[in-house]
């Protein structure tokens, strides 16, 4: 009796829990600014707590309390940042496995740091890409493996996603069942969770059956933040990384943050080669060549009329390295000076307004520059990169 009592608690649970906007209570507007561009975290918070916020933080606590394991997505970018420390110390007493998802993005040198970071507080972490199948294979059987002993004597088991908006929750869960159609008996016709690049996008905590025998069960929930986020520096991270909306923040402000973070780490000096290869002798590059390739480069003048959106996007980001890489090399100023930073900033948007070849006379010259800048950092252009710093060994871990 108690086990059909068990499965038909967790079948019920599986029911999509209405989180509509009727019962949001409020619009998404922020309730506070970050304030002035500032880059500690001496700075004031951010408050942007949305009604539905309030009522998925609710319905997520509940559900915690009856799931046998949980899967907390973050992103790989922010590993402490992308953590919802209101649900900490729910989480600290469950099973668990923090997924350090969008690996693809991150800087891969420093990823085995965060590995040990977390395993030396006896926190299981795994780096994943929700949208490769062999990634979403390996956490799986991870989760496997940690219910192994629960499996052996109970019939249904449930567990659940869950993270801060904009981790990659519903692209994980969409792989997992694309895995689980070909290696579970899956008994119905199962839904697919809304995937956007907006944050709020999954509303609902919608469940899904994925495998019997025993019976076990995935949660999807939305993306909820804690009702104030701590200091600038954090809210910044997670606007960055697309965790808060941008016009929260606003998309000038989260640009400069990103232009304060390359140049204060001297990321643009890595791309001094091409500066380098710009200044070159054209003649250079042919050497070494076929004869063949060079008259065929000669004749099409080295480079193709009608190039395609890829080629035209690289050159785009070379331009973009290109032109960070100078305005950094050419200041003399302090970088750890704010107000020195602040005038590199300036004259690197000036430049990238160049670069990215927006009309000086466009109202929204700078929106547009921020945009784009922001874009390409986002989809991994302007390559990998990990922005919160590993802490001291001596350090809690959330």
């Amino acid at each position: 009796h108690r086990e059909r009592e068990r499965e038909r608690e967790c079948e019920r649970e599986i029911v999509c829990v209405c989180v509509r906007e009727r019962e949001m209570g409020g619009g998404g507007a922020a309730k506070g600014w970050l304030g002035q561009m500032g880059f500690t975290k001496s700075g004031g918070s951010i408050n942007w707590y949305p009604g539905h916020m309030a009522a998925a933080t609710r319905a997520i606590r509940q559900r915690l309390k009856l799931s046998d394991f949980v899967i907390e997505v973050r992103d790989a970018r922010i590993p402490l940042s992308s953590a919802n420390e209101d649900l900490q110390p729910m989480l600290s007493g469950k099973r668990r496995v923090i997924a350090l998802n969008k690996q693809d993005l991150a800087n891969r040198n420093l990823m085995h740091k965060w590995i040990s970071y977390f395993n030396s507080h006896k926190q299981e972490c795994l780096p994943i890409n929700a949208h490769s199948r062999s990634s979403v294979h390996k956490l799986l059987d991870l989760v496997e493996f940690k219910l192994k002993e629960v499996m052996a004597r109970e019939p249904t088991l449930l567990v659940m996603v869950l993270g801060v908006p904009n981790v990659g929750k519903s692209a994980l869960i969409n792989s997992i069942h694309q895995i689980a159609l070909s290696r579970f008996p899956v008994q119905e016709k199962m839904k697919k969770a809304r995937v956007g690049p907006l944050p709020g996008v999954t509303q609902d905590i919608a469940g899904f059956k994925i495998a019997h025998r025993p019976s076990v069960y995935v949660l999807d929930s939305p993306g909820v933040l804690v009702p104030s986020i701590p200091d600038i520096e954090t809210g910044l991270k997670l606007a960055l990384a697309g965790s808060v909306k941008d016009s929260v923040v606003g998309e000038e402000r989260i640009a400069q943050y990103l232009l304060a973070v390359l140049n204060t780490r001297g990321t643009p000096l890595q791309w001094k080669h091409l500066v380098d290869r710009e200044t070159k002798d054209p003649d250079h590059e042919l050497e070494n060549k076929p004869e063949s390739v060079i008259r065929d480069l000669q004749n099409k003048g080295k480079k193709p009329r009608n190039k395609s959106n890829a080629y035209r996007v690289q050159d785009m980001v070379s331009e973009v390295q290109r032109t960070l890489c100078i305005t950094l090399s050419e200041f003399s100023g302090s970088l750890e000076d704010e107000s020195d930073l602040e005038i590199l900033i300036e004259h690197q948007f000036e430049a990238l307004q160049k670069a990215l070849k927006i009309p000086h006379k466009t109202s929204e010259a700078r929106i547009m520059v921020s945009k784009k800048f922001l874009t390409l950092f986002r989809t991994g252009k302007l390559g990998p990169v990990i922005l919160d710093d590993v802490p001291d060994a001596s350090d809690s871990v959330s």
